[in-house]
């Protein structure tokens, strides 16, 4: 890849992030700067698998959409999702207002890192059922091309039988309420059913503006073409969002300081946005055929791991690097085939 498609791509996000880490470095000290790198790194390699899905619902989207999701997507994933939405989940779970828990952020870190802890349960049953459902439908969908072949034939068999993600999805988080005590069962049972309840309704209206753009008249489907870009924009975030909640939990347990988690978290995500369209520019998803299969594997993974954290601890380093393993492996075995010219990348 030359210079000029690399700043294209990373410029603005390099620019950013040096002013940033420019900042932290000067105001709050090295200690904070190691730290805001530390979580740079965590957030891109928690959301590798992200940009990767984020690159395929986008290519399906037009250019107006592929923009907002850059310029408007940015704020929500800095603001909304790694620092508004975890607030908004502590205020409805303590009944605390939003304005008094943004305060004890501020002011008091630990306690406030505390509460965060309490609503593990929910964040972690939310994204467990969620990531698993995306996961599984892509499998059960009927493909042409197959990586793992012998088990993605067999999924893609199962597949055929109505409703299976939903059973499947239900009997994982069945088991999921058996690893929490009797306290905390009812609302790892709640949030799962309302990650599954998101996830299938954000599906059913894709799949109703894509039979209404193919009935309506041209009049129409122009503006089913914007109401569907609207719900694949919600859908992003709503990804993003099932991704971020794990990497924002794990980075109180690096540091307390929740400017430098906004920073360190925010940075992450604007390169993640790179990415995406960087993919999405280069036809990674074509020229990379597996890479697809790749993430989804990731993102099962993952589901799998928020699963288990309910009851054990899995390192961060483990869950972010499973990820970045799989679909490097799923990228070795598309450029190993030769049966496509790699991208440039």
């Amino acid at each position: 890849m030359n210079k000029k498609s690399l700043i294209n791509y990373y410029g603005i996000s390099t620019l950013i992030s040096l002013v940033l880490i420019g900042l932290v470095g000067l105001k709050l000290g090295m200690s904070a700067l190691i730290l805001t790198l530390i979580l740079v790194a965590l957030e891109i390699t928690f959301s590798f698998d992200n940009a990767v899905i984020n690159a395929k619902i986008l290519k399906d989207m037009s250019r107006s959409w592929q923009r907002a999701f850059i310029w408007l997507g940015i704020p929500i994933a800095v603001f909304g999702v790694r620092i508004l939405l975890p607030l908004l989940v502590v205020s409805m779970v303590t009944g605390s207002n939003i304005a008094d828990m943004t305060n004890l952020a501020l002011n008091n870190p630990e306690e406030y890192a505390l509460k965060i802890n309490d609503v593990r349960y929910m964040i972690y049953s939310f994204g467990g059922v969620f990531l698993m459902m995306l996961a599984l439908d892509f499998f059960f969908e009927h493909k042409k091309v197959r990586w793992l072949k012998k088990v993605e034939t067999i999924m893609m068999k199962a597949g055929t039988m109505e409703g299976l993600t939903v059973m499947i999805s239900i009997f994982a988080l069945l088991l999921a309420t058996n690893l929490v005590d009797s306290e905390h069962k009812t609302d790892v049972l709640i949030s799962g059913m309302v990650g599954m309840f998101v996830y299938l309704l954000i599906r059913a209206m894709n799949i109703l503006l894509a039979r209404s753009n193919i009935r309506g008249k041209a009049k129409s489907g122009l503006n089913n073409t914007f109401k569907a870009g609207l719900v694949g924009f919600i859908y992003l975030q709503v990804v993003d969002a099932s991704f971020s909640m794990d990497s924002v939990i794990g980075a109180f347990a690096i540091t307390q300081a929740i400017i430098i988690i906004a920073i360190g978290l925010g940075i992450g995500a604007i390169y993640v946005r790179s990415m995406t369209i960087h993919m999405l520019r280069s036809n990674a998803l074509e020229n990379y055929k597996y890479m697809e299969h790749g993430a989804h594997y990731a993102i099962g993974i993952l589901a799998i791991i928020m699963f288990l954290n309910l009851k054990y601890e899995i390192p961060e380093y483990i869950t972010g690097l499973s990820g970045v393993v799989v679909i490097t492996a799923s990228v070795f075995y598309s450029v190993k085939e030769k049966r496509i010219k790699p991208a440039k990348w």
